[in-house]
């Protein structure tokens, strides 16, 4: 009896999902344990003061950082979808029941509220 393999992710790999689903956690590990870079589409979108730039400008930003040989992104921006999916060799899609990812979305929330944990910019939940 032989094993079933697994398939190999490539070195260009978009994880999408909705909110609450894992996406950034996700793309953390498989960029550390492939050893290529994570590209987190929300710090590219949010700037100081939760500001975004204009969909142009997010989406240069994207685009350079996506000139790399090796990235995970996450994130699940439509506007997006035609710079990264077609560069992307990979894409993994998390779909888990609403209940899940709800459970998972209260708890970060409230983690970061109360530990007042700064995400990209300076921002922080309140």
């Amino acid at each position: 009896m032989t094993a079933i393999q697994a398939p190999i992710p490539g070195k260009r790999i978009a994880v999408i999902g909705v909110t609450g689903s894992g996406k950034t956690t996700l793309a953390g590990d498989l960029a550390r344990t492939l050893g290529i870079s994570q590209v987190e589409l929300d710090a590219l979108r949010f700037g100081p003061g939760w500001s975004e730039p204009p969909n142009e400008v997010f989406r240069e930003r994207v685009a350079k950082a996506l000139q790399i040989a090796g990235w995970v992104t996450d994130g699940n921006y439509s506007m997006l979808r035609d710079i990264i999916w077609k560069q992307a060799d990979t894409v993994v899609w998390l779909d888990y029941p609403f209940l899940v990812c709800f459970w998972r979305l209260l708890r970060r929330t409230l983690r970061r509220v109360v530990l007042q944990e700064e995400l990209w910019n300076n921002n922080r939940e309140t």
